[in-house]
């Protein structure tokens, strides 16, 4: 009896941190995205990202970015929604491989948290948390996964990033022999 007892109660255990974890893991998304610029920098909600990552439409504060900035809406949009196709072990493998903490670390100085600080963790969490859902990553799937309320992002490094995350790609083909692809 008081084996079942212990049972039931580290079951009840297992089920009220799984229900937390799961309740924290969407608590701790990034609603705000903090685009910089040089010395520019410009706050936007992560939502109007997302539309105009998967629809094209600028919201005012967008077109304020794009326009202060000169960047290229398509080219913006392109980084932001092309995918590479991983499984979220596989990814977490090479993501915790020598090459794959300096892949963090080189793309964390393009997608950061706001104190700058536990970067490569925070990083890791959204790849992996993003290619959990659909053995996909996009950018803006990342950025939407942050696990901070809000989200640095350097402007002027944007493509860079996209590139460095092909490069994961690369090398999770290449050492794990997975075949990955871009969209």
């Amino acid at each position: 009896m008081k084996y079942l007892s212990t049972l039931l109660k580290n079951g009840f255990s297992l089920i009220v941190t799984a229900s937390a974890l799961f309740y924290t893991n969407a608590a701790f998304a990034a609603q705000r995205v903090v685009f910089t610029y040089g010395a520019f920098q410009q706050s936007l909600p992560v939502d109007e990202l997302v539309t105009f990552a998967k629809t094209g439409e600028t919201s005012s504060s967008i077109r304020y970015y794009l326009d202060q900035t000169r960047q290229d809406p398509r080219s913006i949009r392109n980084a932001l929604t092309r995918e590479f196709n991983v499984t979220p072990v596989t990814l977490d493998r090479t993501l915790n491989s020598r090459i794959g903490l300096y892949l963090l670390d080189q793309i964390s100085y393009s997608i950061r948290t706001p104190s700058n600080q536990a970067n490569r963790q925070a990083l890791r969490s959204s790849l992996v948390l993003s290619a959990s859902k659909d053995n996909k990553v996009s950018l803006i799937e990342v950025i939407q996964n942050y696990p901070t309320s809000d989200v640095i992002v350097e402007g002027e490094r944007i493509l860079r990033t996209y590139n460095q995350l092909s490069l994961i790609a690369e090398d999770i083909e290449r050492i794990f022999g997975m075949p990955t692809s871009l969209k």
